[in-house]
């Protein structure tokens, strides 16, 4: 069904019809936004592809990892910022510029390790297989080393809790 027409837009329409064309409200040569990825050439800049890569990671990454993302960037600020006072300032007591930096280092590579765990889908047994097969699906999933994400969560706070109790006792 059609849609129905106003009484303005009838008479507007009426009123066309009988006097010509009307022009269009905006010219014809207005651009339009495309609604695709921006395609790069062999000739694009690098600020181009960068920001494009840009666009895309943060069109394509979940909110989860854009968050473990922005973590890790905060770690290596901070090693980097331990490790220019140090070089600066002296490294009087060494074992807290250790310990620190070492916390740094270590919580950097323990929130890479969840990255990697969390960034795949979880795993979830398939609801067509049955009986043997679903045993046999599921054995080879746990030898594939898929962990759900509570479980690469639970590891990740565990290891934390670990490696600040290492760096606090190395400080004295």
């Amino acid at each position: 069904m059609a849609p129905k027409r106003t009484p303005a837009a009838a008479a507007a329409a009426a009123a066309a019809s009988s006097t010509g064309p009307v022009p269009a409200p905006f010219p014809q040569a207005v651009p339009t936004l495309s609604s695709g990825p921006k395609t790069l050439t062999t000739n694009s800049s690098i600020l181009d592809i960068a920001h494009t890569v840009w666009q895309q990671y943060l069109a394509t990454t979940p909110q989860r990892t854009l968050i473990l993302d922005a973590f890790m960037a905060f770690l290596v600020l901070v090693g980097g910022v331990q490790f220019v006072y140090c070089v600066l300032a002296g490294n009087y007591p060494f074992n807290a510029f250790l310990s620190g930096f070492s916390a740094a280092v270590g919580q950097f590579v323990l929130t890479a390790s969840l990255r990697m765990q969390t960034s795949s889908p979880s795993p979830s047994p398939s609801s067509a297989a049955s009986g043997k097969k679903a045993k046999k699906s599921a054995s080879s999933a746990d030898e594939g080393g898929a962990v759900s994400h509570e479980r690469a969560f639970a590891d990740y706070v565990f290891g934390s809790l670990i490696l600040h109790f290492f760096c606090i006792n190395f400080i004295n």
